[in-house]
C-alpha cells in the first residue's frame, strides 16, 4: 500500500513539532510505502530529514515562487467565468456557502488540465468580477458595520494571495491508495484533487485548527481590512470544503474535533489519534537540578508566546528569589525579531544572569531534565510533544488551557488561562516549593504517557486506520457525507466540462 502524505512548511524541509509526526508515521510503519507531497515556499528547500527506505519520493511544490506551472495562454472561456463567478461570490457572500465553492474548486482543478489557470484568476476580467460583486454585496450589507471599501490595489492583492493558494489545483498527485494531508488548507486541496483524479479515498490530520491559526495570523497581518476578509473567507470555505470531501477527518485531539464539526465536518467521519512518543527516550533523570529551575522547550515563535512565560518568570523570582529560567530551542529564519523582543523584555524586568536562552539542545529530553518544572506559555496549540515529553521525564508541568492540552495533562500537570503571567507565576511558585506534590506530579504524568501516549499505541491506530479506509473504498461504501456532496458533482457535469 502506498500513501501519499501532502505536507505544508514542514516535513522534509523543517525540523520539528509537525515534522517530527510525519518523521515517526514513516519510519514506523516500514510495512507501508510513502510518498511525500511537500508544499514549500520556493521549491529551493534541502531535506533535513533523511530519507528512510520506505520513503519513495519527494515532490517539491512551491506555493509562492514567481513561476506558475501553467498550460497555455488562451483566454478564459466563457465557461471559466461562470466559474469564477460563483467563486467569487462564495467569498464575498457568506450565505452562498461551502457548495458553490466547492464546485468551483472542482471545477478550476478541471479548467487547470487545458489553461493556464492563474493567468486566468489574475485577468483584468476575473479582478473586474471580483470588484463588482464586492460592490454588489456591500449595497445589499445592511448591517450597521458594512463591508469596507475594496480598492483596485486590494483587488489585486487579494486575488494575487489566492492565485498562490490554489496553485495546488494545477497539480495532479500521483496515484496512491490513500491521499493523507497533514494539515487543512492547500495541502487539503493536493488530497481532494488525488480523490477526483484517482478515486482514492482522502484523509486529513489536523494537528493545530488550520482556520484557527489562519485567523491568528492574518488579523495582524499588514492588509487592509477588505484583504483580510476576503482571504479569511476563502480559508474558512475550504477547511469546511476539505471537511466535507474527506473520507476520514483524524485530528490529533477532540479539542480539534469540536473546531472541524462547528466548521462542518459530520461528526461519524471524524476518527481523532493522540500523538505518542518512545518512553525510553525519555527517561526520568536520576536528581534534580541544585537551583529551582523553570524550563521551556521548543521554538522561539510568538504563538509560543515567551512574553508571557518572561513575565510569569518575574513573578516566580519575586518568591523564589534564586530560581532560573532556561529556554531551549531553535529560532526559526523570520522570528528573529520575535526573539530580540523577548531578549529586551528580560533586560526590562531586570532578569538578566537569570533568564537565558540556550538554543537547541541534543538529545531533547536533556532539556525537559534541566528544570524542575516545564513550562508552556502558548496561545495555540494542537496535542503538544513539548508537553507529553516532559510528563515521560516525569517532570510537572505547568501549562496554559489551549488546544488539546488538557487531554494530555489530564490531573497530572496544572493549567493556566492562556496570556495571564500572574496566574502561570503563581502556579510555578507553588510547584517549585512544595517538593512533594511537585514530584507526586512528575510520577503521574510519566505513567499516563505510558498508559495512553506511547508511539506503539500510536503507530497501531494509524495502521488500523489506513486499513480501514481502504478497505471502505474498495467495498464501495459511501461515507455519511456523499449525500451532501451530490449536489456539487451534479453541478459540474451538468456544466458540460465534468472533471474524469
Amino acid at each position: 500500500m502506498r500513501i501519499a502524505l501532502v505536507t505544508e512548511g514542514t516535513y522534509p524541509f523543517v525540523e520539528g513539532g509537525v515534522s517530527v509526526w510525519c518523521d515517526q508515521l514513516i519510519r514506523g510503519l516500514q510495512e507501508l510505502e510513502f510518498e511525500v507531497i511537500a508544499l514549500t515556499s520556493n521549491g529551493l528547500e534541502k531535506a533535513v530529514y533523511p530519507a528512510p527506505a520506505n520513503l519513495k519520493g519527494v515532490v517539491n511544490f512551491p506555493l509562492w515562487s514567481s513561476v506558475r506551472r501553467g498550460r497555455s495562454r488562451n483566454r478564459a472561456s466563457h465557461w471559466f467565468n461562470q466559474v469564477h463567478h460563483s467563486f467569487v461570490n462564495a467569498l464575498v457572500r457568506p450565505n452562498w456557502g461551502t457548495t458553490y465553492f466547492l464546485w468551483a474548486l472542482k471545477a478550476m482543478a478541471g479548467y487547470a488540465r487545458q489553461a493556464d489557470l492563474g493567468e486566468a484568476l489574475l485577468s483584468e476580467a476575473s479582478i473586474g468580477r471580483l470588484i463588482k460583486a464586492w460592490k454588489e454585496c456591500q449595497s445589499q450589507d445592511t448591517s450597521s458595520a458594512g463591508l469596507p471599501e475594496l480598492t483596485l490595489q486590494d483587488a489585486l492583492l487579494a486575488t494575487d494571495l489566492l492565485e498562490h493558494l490554489l496553485r495546488p489545483l494545477q497539480f495532479i498527485p500521483p496515484r496512491a491508495a490513500v491521499y493523507h494531508a497533514v494539515s487543512n488548507g492547500p495541502a487539503a486541496l493536493v488530497g481532494m484533487v488525488g480523490k477526483w483524479y484517482h478515486q482514492a479515498p482522502f484523509v486529513l490530520t489536523e494537528h493545530g485548527v488550520y482556520l484557527r491559526e489562519r485567523y491568528l495570523s492574518y488579523l495582524q497581518a499588514p492588509y487592509s481590512s477588505s484583504v483580510r476578509i476576503l482571504i479569511l473567507n476563502f480559508f474558512r470555505l475550504l477547511s469546511s470544503a476539505a471537511y466535507r470531501m474527506a473520507d476520514l477527518i483524524v485530528p490529533v485531539s477532540e479539542y480539534n474535533r469540536r473546531w472541524e464539526e462547528r466548521n462542518g465536518a459530520f461528526p461519524s467521519s471524524i476518527r481523532p489519534i493522540h500523538n505518542g512518543i518512545d518512553p525510553t527516550q525519555f527517561p526520568p533523570p536520576a536528581v534534580e537540578p541544585d537551583l529551582p529551575t523553570l524550563v521551556f522547550v521548543g521554538r522561539i515563535d510568538p504563538l509560543k508566546d515567551l512574553h508571557t512565560l518572561i513575565e510569569a518568570f518575574a513573578y516566580t523570582k519575586e518568591q523564589v528569589p534564586n530560581a532560573r529560567l532556561r529556554i531551549f530551542g531553535p529560532t526559526p529564519k523570520g522570528n528573529e525579531p520575535y526573539r530580540a523582543s523577548c531578549e529586551e523584555l528580560i533586560v526590562r524586568l531586570g532578569l538578566q544572569g537569570a533568564a537565558s536562552f540556550e538554543g537547541r539542545v541534543s538529545p531533547v529530553a536533556k532539556g525537559y531534565q534541566a528544570g524542575h518544572v516545564v513550562v508552556l506559555s502558548s496561545i495555540s496549540e494542537s496535542f503538544p510533544y513539548a508537553v507529553i515529553e516532559a510528563m515521560s521525564c516525569e517532570r510537572a508541568t505547568v501549562s496554559t488551557d489551549v488546544g488539546g492540552v488538557a487531554e494530555a495533562v489530564g490531573d497530572a500537570g496544572i493549567l493556566v488561562p492562556a496570556r495571564d503571567p500572574v496566574a502561570m507565576g503563581k502556579a510555578c511558585v507553588e510547584l517549585l516549593l512544595d517538593d512533594e506534590r511537585r514530584i507526586a506530579l512528575g510520577k503521574a504524568a510519566r505513567a499516563r504517557v505510558l498508559k495512553y501516549f506511547t508511539l506503539e499505541r500510536f503507530l497501531n491506530d494509524y495502521r488500523k486506520m489506513y486499513q480501514d479506509v481502504v478497505f471502505a473504498a474498495q467495498a464501495g461504501r459511501v461515507p455519511v457525507q456523499e449525500e451532501a456532496k451530490d449536489r456539487a458533482d451534479l453541478m459540474l457535469v451538468g456544466s458540460g466540462e465534468a472533471v474524469t
